[in-house]
């Protein structure tokens, strides 16, 4: 079915969406994305991922192409005309273009931000299988830029891990860092260790997880301790529970790293618990 999807304050087919071959986004990855889950036909966690974007946008010096409320009204229609019931909606905001390619910015007060959003059907969703058997990870290193707190659409290298755990037989990769684990290619990292779960504090090293802040609040009330440290790969390896987060995964249990199985070998009780919780408070606020 062809989708609707909205370029620079139209609804348009997707086949008839266009930008400008001198948009940033395209030539310099100028630009920054959130990515919002739809459950039930609502957004998941959409106050977060808007106040992310506001924080991103203003770390670049890059204005807002729209308020919140008329953003929010852009994702609702987009999940309506698309009859999302389970998925995803994809945002991203660029520099814009000023008409040709400079590593200077273009002036903000006559180049506008091109903004584009499109939806992602994503049946069963909630109940994917993979949180049932777990996944596996490999470490790679991480080489990076230095602002992963700014959510950015420069993701070749996240991509090339990908593909390195593809290669390895394995579901993702953990990046590390002066021997610590910083996070996954497009998740924030956890381990369970004597009972607490460890997960590498907020920085410039990391990005500030969206569904990572719900999932350690639901754990506090839920009277399980937390501790935000960095952690090395070893540590992770002798884990009695790994998981990781993303706004399109929830909480994910990770049952092998570099081979080396986790507890069992199976999904552990924190992670699936954290799991449970999530999906049910979560749908409570979804708007």
């Amino acid at each position: 079915m062809m989708r609707t999807v909205y370029v620079n304050g139209d609804y348009v087919p997707e086949n008839e969406a266009v930008i400008s071959i001198f948009d940033r986004g395209f030539l310099m990855a100028d630009g920054v994305y959130e990515v919002t889950s739809v459950l039930g036909g609502k957004l998941i966690d959409f106050e977060g991922h808007a106040a992310r974007l506001e924080r991103s946008l203003s770390e670049l010096d890059m204005p807002h192409p729209c308020t919140k409320d008329e953003m929010l009204e852009i994702h609702r229609e987009l999940v309506r005309l698309n009859g999302i019931e389970e998925g995803l909606v994809y945002l991203q905001v660029t520099r814009g273009s000023d008409g040709d390619r400079d590593f200077v910015f273009p002036d903000r007060e006559t180049t506008k931000p091109t903004i584009v959003l499109f939806t992602q059907s994503k049946p069963g969703l909630a109940d994917n299988p993979a949180a049932k058997r777990g996944t596996k990870v490999i470490s790679i290193d991480d080489i990076r830029w230095g602002r992963r707190d700014i959510k950015t659409v420069q993701l070749l290298y996240p991509s090339m891990g990908k593909m390195m755990a593809k290669a390895a037989g394995a579901d993702d990769a953990w990046m590390i860092e002066d021997g610590a684990v910083t996070e996954g290619t497009s998740n924030n990292a956890y381990i369970v260790k004597d009972g607490k779960i460890v997960t590498r504090g907020l920085s410039s090293d990391i990005l500030h997880g969206i569904t990572r802040a719900a999932v350690l609040r639901f754990a506090r009330e839920a009277q399980m301790e937390v501790e935000e440290r960095a952690f090395t790969i070893e540590e992770a390896k002798a884990a009695e529970e790994a998981f990781s987060t993303s706004a399109s995964a929830f909480v994910m249990p990770v049952v092998e790293i570099d081979g080396v199985p986790l507890g069992d070998g199976t999904p552990g009780p924190v992670a699936r618990r954290l799991r449970e919780i999530y999906l049910d408070e979560s749908l409570k606020t979804a708007i």
